[in-house]
């Protein structure tokens, strides 16, 4: 008679089948023992209170405020609606790539980076020049128009 076809890898992998499939039983029995099936709709309900937070209790209705649907802002306001304080401003030049014909441009009053494209330009340009310019929206928002050299004085 032959010798049976059973290995030992054969064997070990059985019993980890066997294993797996009592460890599926035994959370199959837990589930069903910690359902909570039967509850009522008021159980089940969750609210939100006035921080945004999940409460198990409904909202004390005397605490309700009342809100204006007008007076609800979605997204973010236009920034040509902002006042132009001064028209023409003054920046430093902090990054110019010339051969791809764009950089940057640091405004004096605001601090803050507006793109310069090569088109908007008076004077050649390099980095750390002093600037006169102008601001108009671009697509991604300000870009400087009307670039203009501050020739030091001697």
């Amino acid at each position: 008679m032959s010798k049976s076809q059973e290995t030992f890898n054969k064997k070990e992998n059985e019993k980890k089948r066997q294993k797996k499939k009592k460890d599926k039983e035994e959370k199959k029995e837990e589930r069903k023992a910690n359902a909570k099936k039967g509850m009522s709709l008021e159980d089940m309900m969750a609210y939100v209170d006035e921080n945004g937070n999940i409460v198990p209790n409904p909202p004390d209705p005397r605490k309700r405020k009342t809100i204006n649907t007008e007076d609800i802002q979605i997204g973010v306001s236009k920034q040509e609606d902002l006042p132009q304080a001064d028209v023409v401003r003054k920046g430093i030049v902090t990054f110019f790539n010339e051969s791809k014909g764009y950089g940057f441009i640091k405004d004096q009053q605001s601090q803050e980076s507006i793109f310069v494209h090569i088109n908007g330009l008076v004077n050649r340009i390099k980095e750390n020049d002093k600037v006169t310019f102008e601001t108009e929206m671009g697509p991604k928002g300000p870009s400087a128009v009307s670039v203009t050299l501050i020739i030091p004085e001697k």
